[in-house]
């Protein structure tokens, strides 16, 4: 693995070298357009042991088309979301996804980013977990993610500031590289009632690698970056999907052509990452390294 890269935050490196890193795409509902069956609890865990070639061959393809950093296939194997479906033992479902994504990097240089999710539905706004189960699943998920060997934990479509507090707190005590990924809505406030600017007020005092907005519209990530003082390390990766964004099955409503005028009005204000969520594929991927290498050139 590539730990030795954080000796220096890649991030913070990536501002140095005037291109963002390119986080690769969509997984869950790239297996959705491939036709695969999804799982209201567990998303797309159950393809790891089902069709492992099949993951193997998406982060190939996500690293083919330029991706400086790939996201291991465990939105879905936290313990919460385990246990709802009566799965007790977490650690081989953790293990077998990040091999998935160990298996096809050979010898480049790719950081394999650790997904952590929200501890039950990304847009479910009321708790139905008790706080030391929602404390548990996030240390007990994070920790596995890092035993096998990822280089950062993915903190996504975090919308409840409990949780944020939790994984902050985990993280910067146990010295572990982190992403805290923001989902928001048309208030600018996340789900559990929090203003943008607390919040990033709140990041601040952490040790993150950098914070990032997924999931949200591109029009509602334009109004943001116009209107909110950006942490110095940031970055984002939209969601590309017709339709709401809680919707069981994502189609790609955001085609890569439309998706690089939203990165290009980004760069005006430095990413130190830029990728694509929901409803994005290889393609959105490869036409923002090809936008990025000329944008670098020039």
């Amino acid at each position: 693995m590539s730990s030795l890269l954080f000796k220096e935050n890649p991030f913070q490196k990536a501002l140095l070298n005037k291109r963002p890193l390119l986080l690769d795409g969509a997984m869950g509902s790239y297996i959705q357009q491939k036709r695969f069956e999804t799982d209201d609890a567990l998303w797309t865990t159950n393809i790891n042991s089902s069709n492992p070639d099949e993951i193997i061959k998406i982060h190939q393809e996500y690293i083919a088309s330029g991706a400086d950093i790939i996201t291991t296939n465990t939105f879905r194997t936290n313990p919460v979301a385990l246990q709802s479906r009566g799965i007790s033992d977490f650690s081989k479902y953790v293990k077998q996804a990040v091999q998935l994504a160990i298996q096809p990097i050979e010898d480049k240089q790719i950081l394999i980013a650790g997904s952590n999710a929200p501890a039950e539905d990304c847009y479910q706004i009321e708790r139905t977990i008790s706080y030391n189960k929602l404390e548990l699943n996030h240390k007990n998920h994070i920790d596995l993610l890092m035993d096998n060997d990822v280089d950062l934990i993915l903190n996504e479509t975090q919308s409840h500031f409990d949780e944020i507090q939790i994984i902050c707190e985990h993280c910067d005590k146990n010295s572990i590289p982190y992403l805290i990924n923001i989902y928001f809505n048309d208030s600018f406030k996340i789900l559990s009632g929090e203003g943008m600017d607390f919040i990033l007020s709140y990041l601040k005092d952490h040790s993150l690698l950098a914070v990032g907005f997924n999931c949200i519209q591109p029009y509602l990530f334009v109004k943001l970056i116009g209107s909110t003082k950006l942490p110095n390390t940031w970055g984002f990766y939209l969601n590309c999907g017709s339709g709401n964004p809680s919707d069981k099955f994502i189609e790609c409503g955001i085609n890569p052509e439309e998706y690089i005028e939203v990165v290009k009005k980004s760069l005006d204000y430095k990413p130190s990452f830029v990728g694509s969520c929901c409803g994005s594929n290889p393609a959105h991927t490869k036409k923002m390294r090809e936008f990025l290498d000329e944008y670098i050139c020039n």
